[in-house]
């Protein structure tokens, strides 16, 4: 009989067991996403944010011991602070980003910490205020099956569910409610054993209030701090599973930045995206299939349509968002030309790397206009291997075309992609252009056949002439070849010799 009367009590600690567990990783999933965000390298700094939070955790586990009495107070209040620390942890550093740059890292960690120190201690609670209740034998596999159930379900719902459809700073908050929720439980199911009932019912309801009150205006915080960051008016925002999107407008026009970098600006994007095509497309001759891997926001599809011989055009773009964003936004498609409404035009949203394998057309000319490598995801895109697939889709006689970052800035960053495109047997003709948003910036043509220089170019062009494009290939001494290693899967050298030369130029 007494085993029945305490039975829901067992049931709703080891629920709050899964909730606990589920907003501790939720917190540590977004400080490592906002680390990969703002610093580059998702690699590196999910690993450094990890390893914190594991290690904070293992000190508030310890820290546990020394609480002796009042542990339902304890527990409250932990969850509170939980609640608090964890919830406004994304604005926080967002804001920090924005405003001062230069207390990020410490921030984050500073962060990281706290909140690991109060997760290490909640379990540990749970744990010995549940054996009053529980026999030894059946708590610690009680316990862990709720948390690792917690762990599971926030891992899953984390990058598909949560973060698409409320956005980093709004999954905080709301993780933060369920922690506080857990203390209002604690709060009345222990009623008879705290001592200070008022403060703590007036501690719970401040700290739902401001959760709630972050909550409804987590779109002014972010606006307030991507506002700071961006400078100019933004005016499209958006997240996805794969990075954040934001278009901003300015007295030069409009600006495309992904995961804070920028990819294009309206006054000069011509420049770049008609050195990134017509090379490749004029040098070819009369092409009728081309695929463009990247480029997602259909300027070189633009570019590309210039050619009446054109058949079809394939355009693989992991992220669904930024295809839809520019083939239906009205000040997207003034720039882009509608191209992306071409009937000529076929969307493939799915990662590259993947499409190369599974696919078997072949194509005249490829143009893989991918972002740089700034991580190990990114970078798999510039390895040999990848460059091995590329090869098999390339006709006997088709040209790819890679945009290949500075060759002034990140020189031996650039030649690396030579080295390694040379090293599946394709022919690397390297040539570069100035994009005043970007400086100088380099692009690799791959072919089996040798590049010969076209002598004729579509009508229209506002940068590439004839005379002028013979210069794109003509290098100074300061961008000379220099010898680099091959970048592969097993070792990504590209992505750490990017990320040194980029780094001596940025704050």
């Amino acid at each position: 009989m007494s085993r029945q009367r305490v039975q829901p009590l067992e049931v709703t600690l080891l629920a709050s067991v899964f909730v606990v567990a589920a907003c501790g990783l939720v917190y540590e999933l977004a400080a490592g996403a906002l680390a990969s965000y703002l610093l580059g390298d998702s690699v590196l700094q999910f690993s450094t944010v990890i390893g914190s939070y594991l290690f904070a955790m293992g000190v508030g586990s310890w820290m546990s011991r020394f609480f002796d009495r009042q542990l339902p107070a304890h527990f409250l209040r932990i969850e509170l602070l939980v609640a608090l620390a964890g919830g406004f942890l994304p604005a926080l550093l967002f804001m920090a980003h924005a405003y001062a740059p230069g207390a990020f890292r410490a921030l984050l960690y500073g962060m990281v910490g706290v909140v690991g120190i109060l997760v290490g201690l909640e379990i540990p609670l749970v744990m010995r205020i549940l054996k009053r209740e529980v026999a030894l034998k059946n708590l610690v596999s009680q316990v862990l099956t709720f948390d690792y159930l917690g762990a599971l379900a926030v891992s899953v719902a984390f990058p598909i569910v949560l973060v698409p459809h409320l956005g980093l700073i709004r999954t905080g908050l709301l993780f933060g409610v369920l922690n506080a929720a857990v203390a209002v439980w604690a709060l009345w199911v222990f009623r008879f054993e705290l001592r200070r009932f008022a403060a703590h019912a007036v501690a719970c309801g401040l700290t739902l209030a401001l959760l709630a009150a972050g909550f409804v205006q987590a779109d002014a915080v972010t606006s307030l701090a991507e506002d700071k960051f961006y400078q100019d008016r933004i005016v499209l925002a958006a997240t996805s599973p794969y990075q954040r999107v934001v278009v901003t407008q300015g007295r030069t026009g409009a600006k495309l930045f992904l995961n804070g970098n920028l990819q294009f600006a309206e006054r000069d994007e011509y420049r770049y995206h008609e050195a990134l095509v017509h090379p490749a497309m004029a040098a070819f001759g009369a092409p009728r299939r081309v695929a463009v891997l990247g480029g997602g926001d259909g300027m070189a599809v633009r570019e590309i349509l210039k050619y009446p011989s054109v058949e079809s055009i394939t355009l693989v773009e992991l992220d669904p968002n930024m295809t839809r964003l520019f083939a239906q936004d009205p000040a997207m498609v003034r720039l882009n030309g509608g191209s992306l409404s071409s009937p000529q035009l076929t969307i493939v949203n799915t990662d590259a790397f993947q499409w190369l394998q599974h696919g078997t057309d072949s194509f005249d000319v490829i143009i893989v206009d991918f972002p740089d490598p700034t991580n190990f995801s990114i970078g798999k895109l510039y390895t040999n291997s990848f460059y091995a697939l590329l090869a098999e889709r390339l006709s006997a006689s088709g040209y790819a075309v890679i945009q290949t970052t500075s060759p002034l800035v990140a020189r031996q960053s650039y030649w690396t992609v030579a080295t390694t495109i040379e090293s599946v047997g394709l022919t690397a003709t390297p040539y570069h252009a100035n994009v005043p948003s970007f400086g100088e910036w380099g692009y690799l043509l791959a072919s089996r056949r040798p590049w010969h220089m076209p002598t004729a170019l579509p009508e229209g062009l506002r940068f590439l002439t004839p005379q002028t494009l013979p210069l794109l290939f003509d290098f100074p001494k300061d961008m000379a070849r220099v010898p680099a290693e091959v970048n592969r899967l097993s070792n990504q050298v590209l992505v750490t010799t990017y990320e040194q030369e980029w780094g001596k130029v940025l704050p």
